[in-house]
């Protein structure tokens, strides 16, 4: 039985987010799989994304974890239409003065801002799709 490589990437600081905008564009997330833990000060994305960092065609499912969020905004995504799909362009940050701000991007002109004092983003893969 072949091994399968479930990858783990973490993210502390604008590189590796970079890198974990790389593999994550393209990815399809349903709306009712993304989940802001306030309490916790973490946001949780449940993604399918293509396995772009190897040169086999395959689709997994990940989680993107990002930790130390103290406020999300999100713009066009209707929260209501739980199996809605949104398609991820890719994650991108602005820093202003000592917090960031990380953007994730959607294809209908949609995004999530998370509001953080640090980059501290994981994502870890689950399982292959059929």
């Amino acid at each position: 039985m072949e091994k399968k490589y479930l990858a783990k990437i973490i993210a502390l600081d604008k590189d590796g987010l970079q890198m974990i905008s790389a593999c994550c564009s393209g990815a399809k997330i349903k709306v009712e799989n993304i989940k802001f833990l306030k309490k916790n000060k973490v946001f949780l994305i449940s993604l399918r994304r293509n396995k772009v960092e190897s040169d086999e065609k395959r689709t997994i499912n990940s989680i993107c974890k990002f930790d130390f969020v103290d406020k999300v905004k999100s713009k066009n995504i209707n929260q209501k239409d739980t199996e809605s799909i949104l398609n991820l362009v890719g994650i991108d940050y602005l820093k202003k003065e000592k917090n960031y701000e990380i953007n994730l991007i959607f294809n209908n002109n949609g995004y999530i801002t998370l509001y953080t004092e640090i980059i501290e983003v994981r994502l870890e893969d689950q399982s292959e799709t059929e």
